[in-house]
């Protein structure tokens, strides 16, 4: 009996069943206080095009989370400061590449597959990743700015 066969049959399978799971949404973040009441917020006006790409319907659904086109833009409200912004952190770095779209700055980070982009001085931290396939990914910024602006206020 060839072992190695039956390894190599099972990976397969494996990787094949995990792939099937990718149409859920981004995993949603548990914001309290006022950072939920801002979140809660900034979902009920985001827009239903972002670079293009028609909103999506998340499940589970969360007034933490949204998503637009395939593969998805996904947007999290609500998350932890980035530890690129968190004096302490070993990732800390205060000259981190952050760029202004329209009113609002956000921390650039280059992923694998694309971007993610954070809020930088709000009361919410909002996160939005942009896969590679919607390069140039920056051009999602620029839909969010408005939402972001009149719902998350500046952290003073």
């Amino acid at each position: 009996m060839n072992t190695s066969y039956y390894r190599v049959t099972f990976a397969v399978a494996a990787l094949a069943v995990a792939g099937c799971s990718g149409e859920e949404g981004p995993a949603a973040p548990h914001p309290s206080g006022k950072a939920a009441a801002t979140c809660r917020s900034l979902h009920d006006r985001l827009p239903e095009h972002v670079d293009g790409q028609e909103r999506i319907t998340l499940d589970p659904a969360s007034k933490y989370t949204a998503a637009w086109g395939d593969p998805a833009i996904e947007l999290r409200c609500g998350v932890p400061r980035p530890e690129k912004l968190s004096p302490g952190s070993e990732h800390y770095n205060p000259t981190a590449e952050a760029v202004d779209v329209n009113g609002v700055s956000w921390l650039v980070e280059k992923r694998e597959e694309g971007y993610r982009f954070t809020t930088v001085d709000r009361e919410a931290n909002v996160e939005l990743t942009v896969p590679g396939d919607h390069a140039p990914e920056i051009n999602a910024l620029p839909d969010l700015a408005k939402p972001v602006r009149s719902s998350v206020p500046e952290h003073h």
